[in-house]
């Protein structure tokens, strides 16, 4: 015959949460230790962080401190704070927050924590249960613990924002530089991303700088929006009859992209100087951006100003 288990208020087996479970806790590490994947030893109670007092501080098996907080209900901010807080002050490598009834909002912020931070966290869902007419018995459930691909996932996301950052710097310097020799992009704001345009006169053409991690470009980008594949390939065959005209103005060879298959098309300059991994070569790499751009528009405005669109 199979029990069933039963849910038994947390109340009924420990009355008072510092008092009895956190004195539990001491006592049992090793159920805690079963659903983590770190042994500890040795938990200390109410040791002193500043003008607070951590529920417990235990040690790892290379003799870290992991801090312990306990929570009976629905986890809180007030908790995640002290999670946090203890952590830093006592310089521990970890910490466990078990708690009754875990928000999704502190479990994603736990999961962000492990992403974002050299220490580890766990969150812990405590119940009790019994079958039949058992004693109560507790049952710890690891929620959210690090991972190598929480890990990963960090890395990648400080990476995409050390890149956002130093694309937002490229764009400043790109920008104050380029407003002393035209007035084409002096409306723009530096933003985060690969690429940064302006109109080019009439709808769906921008003129767009794009920078790479190591190369960059200047182009007529032409995209008129949803369901104009059509339209974009006769305004880029509109463009290029006038393909030997426009290049003896540009002073270069131009690359000249109809991408077959695919809605929009571009005219572009690729400058192989760097790009914005390059830092060093950001005012050349900057400069060459600038008067090829100067240049574009000026052998493609009286062309684009003849389209009938």
């Amino acid at each position: 015959m199979i029990g069933k288990i039963e849910r038994v208020p947390l109340r009924e087996v420990w009355s008072h949460e510092a008092l009895d479970f956190t004195r539990w806790v001491q006592e049992n590490l090793d159920v805690l230790n079963e659903v983590l994947d770190i042994s500890l030893l040795g938990a200390e109670r109410e040791r002193s962080a500043g003008t607070f007092s951590v529920d417990l501080v235990a040690e790892d098996e290379s003799g870290n401190a992991v801090i312990i907080e306990n929570q009976f209900g629905k986890s809180d901010h007030d908790h995640l704070g002290k999670l946090v807080t203890y952590l830093t002050m006592i310089d521990a490598r970890a910490a466990v927050w078990i708690v009754s009834d875990p928000r999704p909002e502190h479990i994603a912020a736990i999961t962000w924590l492990n992403e974002s931070s050299a220490a580890a966290f766990y969150m812990v869902k405590l119940e009790a249960i019994r079958i039949a007419d058992s004693s109560p018995a507790p049952l710890l459930t690891l929620i959210v613990g690090p991972s190598e691909e929480g890990l990963e996932a960090g890395k990648t996301k400080k990476d995409l924002a050390e890149r956002y950052a130093i694309r937002e710097r490229f764009w400043t310097q790109l920008l104050g530089s380029a407003r002393a020799k035209t007035k084409l992009h002096s409306n723009i704001s530096p933003g985060q991303h690969g690429w940064m345009g302006t109109g080019a006169g009439k709808s769906g053409l921008t003129y767009d700088y794009v920078v790479r991690q190591n190369d960059a470009n200047v182009e007529l980008y032409i995209d008129r929006g949803s369901d104009s594949e059509a339209e974009n390939k006769a305004i880029f065959d509109r463009l290029a009859q006038s393909k030997e005209s426009i290049e003896a103005d540009f002073g270069e060879p131009l690359e000249w992209q109809r991408l077959e298959g695919k809605r929009a098309c571009r005219i572009k300059r690729d400058i192989d100087l760097g790009g914005y991994r390059d830092d060093e070569k950001w005012p050349q790499i900057q400069d060459a951006m600038i008067d090829a751009m100067i240049r574009l528009e000026k052998a493609l405005k009286p062309h684009i100003a003849r389209l009938d669109v």
